[in-house]
């Protein structure tokens, strides 16, 4: 499907607007002539590149020499070969198609070069963004810098043309390879397995083979005895609409948490992780308790027995459990939601509405601080909920999208999890970003993350 800067589109953005990124994941904010203004918060580097360059190279050297020199630019000189990135290979047939030979050419490399800028001042790159051709870019950058502020490199580089579709496709091939952070950008994208990266509506059938890297773009169905073998894209199948919403910078900014830790350190990391949430819900219980009978009357007052509300959601492996809470909302609550289902909020299976008629008053004071939910450290004293995770859901929703439901339940849900401190509310993301962040959690767990995500909670719950 076509596209200005790329032909295919994979998780609804085109070819241009990946590599951007694919840089953006790195701290990098890319400047083109004539197109967006730096963020001035936020970004480490800005890379200026002309409108039509897709440039793929090691920034880090660019950034030690930027820092041991102090100089305000990098000029760059990108060193690349032509065309070919391996060495090609010339396929010839007869007449009626039967395969000849195959003949290697080992002469077709060619070394080429292009121009590039790195730096870390956003007044540099601003003047570069609206500099009406190349020359005035370059004549207004010395008219700002003086002699010692320039530093100047070469470094080996792949560079294609957005404007070539058949550059466009090795963009997207080489974004493929080199780029394992494609969720801190993506909203809609997860890692299915390590270098397997699919869009949230994918289809994928467990018996369909899958060598990565591989990406799966938007309503894509793998079906059995299917194959795709990686380095591949398959692009999105219906024209989705471009996510929404700029790049997060203050969440690229955070440690970079690493991927699930390898299978010598998963047992000691399940056994101490189960140690911490009998100790801390030990102390959360301890602390809370004289909460209960005041929590407890208040409730009988407004609308009497029961205090309790146990829901059936599940635990690991989809068995189910009853999450404990105090009940917020009054008895015919169910009847009233069918009642009020056109207003929901949120898409997905979710359920949600502002001033939701349902809540008790009492309910909307335990929900404002999270208090409804002290019952679910004793199901977490039962080995039900873990302190941290993501959010425990019913069968139902897990149903809603097979395809990352066995992941999220391969670890116990939490009390609180990356998705309660990070959701925006925002319409029609709920349920994206309830996606993102609970398989976010599972791929980059650490307690590193925990505590994070602990301090997090305890500082919603003071701010209301």
């Amino acid at each position: 499907m076509a596209a200005r800067g790329g032909l295919r589109r994979c998780f609804g953005f085109h070819t241009t607007s990946l590599h951007d990124r694919y840089w953006a994941s790195r701290r990098v904010q890319v400047i083109r002539r004539g197109e967006r203004e730096p963020v001035v918060d936020g970004p480490a580097l800005y890379l200026l590149i002309e409108p039509a360059d897709l440039v793929f190279f090691d920034p880090r050297e660019v950034a030690r020499r930027l820092q041991q020199t102090r100089a305000r630019l990098a000029r760059l000189r990108l060193r690349m070969r032509s065309m070919h990135e391996e060495t090609p290979e010339i396929v010839e047939t007869d007449a009626d198609g039967t395969l000849a030979s195959i003949h290697r050419r080992y002469d077709a490399r060619t070394d080429l070069s292009t121009r590039a800028f790195m730096t870390a001042d956003a007044r540099l790159a601003k003047a570069w963004s609206v500099a009406g051709s190349r020359r005035d870019a370059i004549q207004t950058l010395d008219v700002l810098l003086d002699r010692g502020d320039r530093a100047s490199l070469v470094v080996d580089a792949r560079v294609y043309r957005n404007d070539d579709p058949d550059a466009c496709e090795r963009a997207l091939r080489r974004l493929v390879r080199v780029w394992s952070r494609v969720g801190s950008v993506i909203p809609d994208a997860f890692e299915l397995r390590p270098g397997v990266w699919v869009h949230r509506t994918v289809s994928l059938d467990e018996h369909a083979q899958i060598v990565p890297p591989v990406w799966i773009g938007a309503e894509a169905r793998i079906e059995a005895g299917q194959s795709v073998i990686g380095p591949a894209i398959v692009p999105d199948q219906i024209e989705i609409p471009t996510p929404e919403g700029g790049i997060d910078w203050g969440m690229l900014q955070a440690p970079r948490w690493k991927l699930t830790p390898p299978l010598g350190k998963r047992a000691a990391r399940r056994i101490s992780k189960r140690a911490f949430d009998i100790v801390f819900s030990l102390g959360v219980l301890a602390a809370t308790l004289p909460l209960y009978p005041i929590i407890m009357l208040a409730i009988m007052i407004e609308d009497g027995w029961p205090v309790f509300f146990a829901h059936t959601r599940q635990t690991m492996h989809g068995k189910p459990f009853p999450c404990l809470k105090f009940r917020t909302m009054c008895k015919d609550a169910e009847r009233i939601k069918q009642e009020i289902l056109r207003k929901n909020e949120v898409d997905g299976p979710q359920f949600f509405v502002k001033d939701d008629p349902r809540v008790l008053r009492v309910g909307k004071i335990l929900r404002r601080y999270q208090l409804d939910e002290l019952p679910q450290f004793i199901n977490v004293l039962l080995g039900h909920m873990s302190v941290v995770g993501p959010r425990p859901s019913p069968d139902n929703e897990n149903q809603y999208c097979p395809t990352w439901r066995e992941m999220r339940l391969g670890v116990r849900p939490g009390v609180t999890g990356l998705w309660q401190v990070k959701r925006t509310r925002e319409p029609e993301t709920d349920f994206q970003e309830w996606i993102r962040y609970d398989l976010e959690y599972v791929q980059h767990q650490s307690w590193r993350m925990d505590i994070w995500i602990i301090l997090q909670t305890i500082k919603r719950m003071i701010g209301g």
